[in-house]
């Protein structure tokens, strides 16, 4: 199954750029990464039909401390990111997934998982906090178990 990584957030920011850093070693273990930052509408030009879009980006929540990884898939990637927790980018990503989907029938047939990694610290800066740090390596390893399957 083909897939498609996307990597998401703004490396400017702190522990908004764990879904980059991620990224960038998923491209150099040989995975198919786009960079999308903040602007999930670039997968528009670069989708090519790819069974399987996993999503990388941080994540808000009160519910799980900083550096907890969250796993969604399917229909659950829409919910939960509605309610209990949001993607630092939530408005962008999720309501611009929903319209890329409604506007390409084979990207509304794909396996969508999102990794949501949850953040400590949102604030200038380029270094990520220790626990999203420490929760960097795992989330490479599950997008790559992922990826076997």
């Amino acid at each position: 199954m083909r897939t498609l990584i996307l990597a998401l957030g703004n490396e400017l920011m702190k522990d908004d750029g764990v879904g980059l850093k991620a990224g960038r070693m998923l491209i150099e273990r040989g995975c198919d990464v786009l960079e999308v930052g903040t602007d999930i509408f670039r997968l528009s030009s670069y989708y090519d039909g790819e069974e399987r879009l996993i999503i990388i980006d941080a994540i808000l929540s009160e519910k799980f401390p900083p550096g907890e990884i969250v796993h969604l898939q399917g229909a659950e990637v829409f919910e939960k990111l509605k309610g209990e927790i949001r993607s630092a980018h939530f408005m962008g990503t999720i309501d611009g997934l929903r319209l890329l989907m409604s506007l390409d029938e084979r990207l509304a047939r794909a396996e969508i998982h999102f990794i949501g990694v949850v953040a400590k610290e949102i604030d200038l800066g380029m270094e990520l906090s220790e626990e999203v740090e420490k929760a960097l390596s795992k989330v490479v390893r599950l997008v790559e178990e992922l990826c076997k399957n």
